[in-house]
């Protein structure tokens, strides 16, 4: 079911649908993507990506010595205004060589204002044009660089919304980014996957329980499991330290089976797969 938060409007649990296929301006099968179901390396039946939203301090405090501790790695989208980003740069800067990922949310998390109505007029999708959205995306993109040096990025919709005054702008982000996480269920097969609207699941309050059949749905299928956190160990949209850990506990104990990397590493491998 979908539920109305204080900030964002998310998928709460997995359900097998695929009401994608009814947004205007996106498939799940985009022709430049598409291509043979692919195998998994080695004797991987699934892939994970952990991905982590907004640039919080307990991304810094809680989330990244949790999985150094089981040495998994995690994608950070944080917007250009994060203030832990700001205040905390050289933080943010030692997590990427130790093999985590910044990817780009945007400079000031623009949202639909008709949905939320803490979204400031200036910063509303409704009233954004595309030039305005790309010039965004790039001064953020340009921003990133000089905390990580990377020149390539992914990217995370906002609110996961992928929509500029009604006109999507999922085709402009192909040639900005190696990939692009929205929300939606666990793929029943790879070629369904268009790389810029990835499927992840936006979690709130979960039970570790329900992260690992989360993943053990995604090794039923042989597809991927894309988590989409935000506050860890208390705060907004909210996932316990406990449950979190419990999560990575089995990733770590199933790590000959599961294949859990950034967002960049698993996107590039499908990409170059298919």
């Amino acid at each position: 079911m979908y539920i109305n938060s204080s900030k964002y409007f998310f998928l709460m649990k997995p359900i097998t649908f695929f009401i994608l296929f009814l947004l205007p301006g996106v498939s799940l099968l985009n022709a430049q993507d598409a291509g043979s179901d692919l195998k998994w390396p080695g004797e991987y039946q699934a892939a994970v990506c952990l991905t982590y939203d907004d640039g919080l301090d307990c991304h810094i405090d809680v989330a990244v010595p949790a999985l150094d501790s089981y040495d998994l790695k995690g994608t950070f989208y944080c917007t250009g205004f994060s203030n832990s980003l700001r205040n905390r740069m050289e933080d943010w800067r030692a997590i990427t060589e130790n093999g985590h990922e910044i990817g780009n949310h945007t400079l000031f998390h623009p949202c639909d204002g008709e949905r939320f109505d803490w979204v400031k007029p200036e910063y509303d999708l409704r009233t954004y044009t595309m030039a305005q959205m790309r010039d965004e995306l790039m001064t953020a993109n340009t921003f990133l660089a000089a905390v990580d040096g990377m020149k390539e990025r992914t990217f995370a919709y906002t609110c996961s919304d992928f929509e500029v005054n009604n006109i999507s702008f999922v085709d402009s982000l192909r040639n900005l980014f190696v990939a692009a996480r929205s929300q939606g269920p666990i793929p029943e097969s790879m070629d369904m996957v268009d790389l810029h609207f990835a499927p992840s699941w936006g979690v709130v309050d979960p039970t570790g329980a329900e992260l690992i059949n989360y993943v053990k749905e995604a090794q039923k299928k042989g597809t991927i499991a894309i988590f989409m956190f935000h506050s860890v160990g208390g705060g907004y949209l909210n996932v316990s330290e406990e449950s979190h850990r419990e999560l990575l506990a089995y990733l770590k104990s199933n790590s000959d089976v599961i294949w859990t990397d950034t967002f960049m590493n698993v996107m590039k491998y499908i990409k170059t797969t298919r």
